[in-house]
Formats: structure tokens, C-alpha cells, sequence
């Protein structure tokens, strides 16, 4: 296993896919490194980690005055980034699948303002292929709902003409979800004027990809989205996730059921 590079993978993710903060994301990653200190007392690698080796750490962490939050972080560290692994396939199993982290309570999730929307979403100039381009999947972004990793996934026939994307979520499950006339304009001005120009290569099959004409990845996406709130003046520190929670935040106000948003964001 590639230390290094999968906790540079990880890092990205939590930030892009997660949308955690830069200080959150240090803080993660500093308890993993403690987990793997503590591996390498016991001569152990991460694919010898199994539930007694994390009961074993937990009680480690038991004899260290530890405030509630720190020992909750510390336990959804681990939790989080052994899922993580079997998501990406990197491991079989997730050995602290059984931990129930400190229950804290829970803060509401920030999003932006319908008018901080409208004013990230008008930034993109259509003077250029990535403006297009950004446009598109912002709009399509904020339309559906999606995660990150499943805008990046999509590919070229995945939007169809009638507005309907369909996308695969969390354990490859296939939804169906509405995307609207506005994003869907935004695709079809995207796939005829910018991305020929962004992408020569016509057995590429991702729909959004980047200046060399390949898919676009999480850290790309994020640099983007970065420095187009930025164009925008929007001050929040803002994330990928936030504008899936500011989807479903305004279909709400605007009196939509609980039930059709849960489903549209693939919680059902």
C-alpha cells in the first residue's frame, strides 16, 4: 500500500467529495498518522488491521485525557478512512464498520444564499471552452443534487435531451434525476462549441474533461469551484458539498417534499 499517495488521495477527497475544511482535513490525516505510529509499535500494516487491532488502539486512546470531540474525531477518522478503502477497493472489509463514534451535537451544514447561486453561476463567461464548460457543471451540479465524484463520472449520452441525468451513486446504484432547463441549455451550448475544442480524442468518453482533454478530476473540480466563487465575491469557504446541501436546502423552502429530495440526492 502506497502511504503517501493514498493519503494524498484521501486528502482530496475529504475536501472535494466530503467538503471539509483545510483544517478539518490536517486534523484527519494527523490521527491517521497516529494509527499508523501505533501499527508500527505492534509491527503491523494497515492490511493486517482487523477488529481486535482497533480495539487494541481504542483502548490506547482510553488512557489519554482525550476530550469527548477529540476521541469522536479520532474514532470517525479511522471509520471513515478504512470506508473510504473499500470504496475505492483498497481493502476488502472495514474492520471499524462496529464503532459508534461520541454522540455530539451536530451542526447545520453552511450553504449559499440563492442569490450567492445566481451570481456563481452567472460567472462563467462564454467567451471561452473552459467558461462553457464551468458553466455546465455548476449548473448541472446545483440542478441535481449530485455528488462530485458523480458529476466527474458522467459520460457523454448520460444527459439526456428531455433534461434527465442518470448517474450511478454509493454502491453503484443507478438513479434517474431531473436537471432542468437551464442546465440542461448549458450542456447542450458545452457539447457543441467547447468541448470538441478540449477534447480531440474521440474515444473519450467523459463528458466534462480538462484542458488536455481528459476527465476531470476532484482536485480539479475544486480549483475550479475555488477560484469561480472567488470571480463571484462569494466570501464563504466554500465547497463542492455545499452546493448539494444548497440544493436541497432551497428545493425545500420552495415547498418540495422531504421525501422526493432524499431520493433525488440518493439517500432513499
Amino acid at each position: 500500500m502506497n502511504w503517501p499517495r493514498i493519503l494524498s488521495e484521501y486528502s482530496a477527497y475529504l475536501q472535494v467529495e466530503k467538503g471539509l475544511s483545510g483544517n478539518t482535513v490536517q486534523a484527519y490525516l494527523s490521527d491517521l498518522r497516529q494509527f499508523q505510529a501505533f501499527l508500527h509499535e505492534l509491527g503491523l500494516d494497515f492490511a493486517e488491521v482487523d477488529s481486535e487491532v482497533v480495539a487494541l488502539y481504542l483502548n490506547h486512546l482510553a488512557d489519554q485525557a482525550l476530550s469527548p470531540r477529540s476521541r469522536a474525531r479520532k474514532t470517525s477518522a479511522l471509520k471513515n478512512f478504512f470506508a473510504y478503502l473499500v470504496e475505492e477497493e483498497l481493502a476488502d472489509d472495514n474492520p471499524c464498520a462496529y464503532l459508534a463514534a461520541p454522540k455530539l451535537p451536530r451542526r447545520l451544514p453552511n450553504i449559499l444564499s440563492e442569490q450567492e447561486v445566481v451570481a456563481l453561476l452567472e460567472v462563467p463567461q462564454l467567451d471561452k471552452p473552459a467558461g462553457y464548460r464551468d458553466r455546465a457543471m455548476l449548473e448541472v451540479l446545483y440542478a441535481s443534487g449530485l455528488r462530485v465524484s458523480e458529476l466527474l463520472a458522467l459520460d457523454l449520452g448520460d444527459i439526456d435531451e428531455m433534461g434527465f441525468v442518470r448517474c450511478l451513486g454509493k454502491g453503484s446504484k443507478e438513479r434517474i434525476v431531473p436537471v432542468g432547463s437551464h442546465a440542461l441549455r448549458a450542456t447542450e451550448l458545452y457539447l457543441n462549441y467547447a468541448r470538441p475544442r478540449l477534447c480531440k480524442n474521440f474515444r473519450e468518453r467523459a463528458l466534462f474533461v480538462n484542458q488536455r482533454g481528459r476527465r476531470l478530476t476532484r482536485q480539479g473540480f475544486w480549483k475550479i469551484l475555488k477560484a469561480r466563487a472567488k470571480e463571484a465575491g462569494i466570501e464563504k469557504n466554500i465547497t463542492p458539498h455545499m452546493l448539494r446541501h444548497s440544493f436541497a436546502t432551497h428545493l425545500l423552502r420552495h415547498g418540495a417534499d422531504l421525501r422526493s429530495v432524499q431520493e433525488m440526492l440518493g439517500h432513499a
